[in-house]
């Protein structure tokens, strides 16, 4: 009959010895430190006694402290984050030529938004664009760049952030 034994249950054990060996080996040491001692140099022991003035209590930790704490630990902070996201949504605009916007929607967006296929508002008709732009324009970046409802994701590959985003511009002036 053989036995087989899990990764877990094995890891478990394995950790068990570990932890009794490391109790273990703490008092072999101070054994052998012991053994090592010249035998006419007695061992001496101190006995550690703390009196109540001596006693240290710990002070609270507010939340101002684990707040200051998490900030020094922080690479950055969420609005450093949103500035260098913008920049470099900015550099990555500045690199596109001028009539980006135009060319992504005409070969990738048209065919949708010209026709109103699949529930997309169509180039130009404001009302069908005015619940969307309330909504605020990072979020008609966010639904184009992912994908919302029954639009798919238009960031590929073959067709950048920044591409979306100067799409969206463009149809978002059509209706301004």
């Amino acid at each position: 009959m053989s036995i087989l034994i899990r990764p877990i249950t094995s890891a478990a054990a394995l950790c068990a010895l570990l932890s009794l060996s490391a109790c273990s080996s703490e008092s072999t040491d101070a054994e052998s430190a012991a053994s090592n001692q010249p035998t006419d140099t007695p061992v001496m022991e101190e006995e550690a006694t703390v009196t109540e003035s001596e006693t240290v209590t710990p002070e609270p930790v507010t939340e101002a402290d684990s707040v200051s704490t998490v900030a020094v630990f922080a690479e950055t902070t969420p609005a450093e984050d949103e500035a260098e996201q913008q920049a470099t949504a900015d550099a990555a605009a500045m690199a596109l030529p001028a009539d980006a916007g135009v060319m992504t929607y005409e070969t990738n967006c048209q065919v949708c938004h010209a026709a109103g296929l699949l529930d997309a508002p169509k180039y130009g008709d404001q009302a069908a664009w005015a619940p969307r732009l309330a909504k605020g324009t990072q979020t008609l970046y966010l639904h184009s760049v992912q994908g919302f409802n029954k639009m798919p994701p238009q960031a590929t590959d073959k067709v950048s952030e920044a591409q979306v985003h100067a799409a969206v511009d463009y149809m978002i002036d059509a209706v301004n």
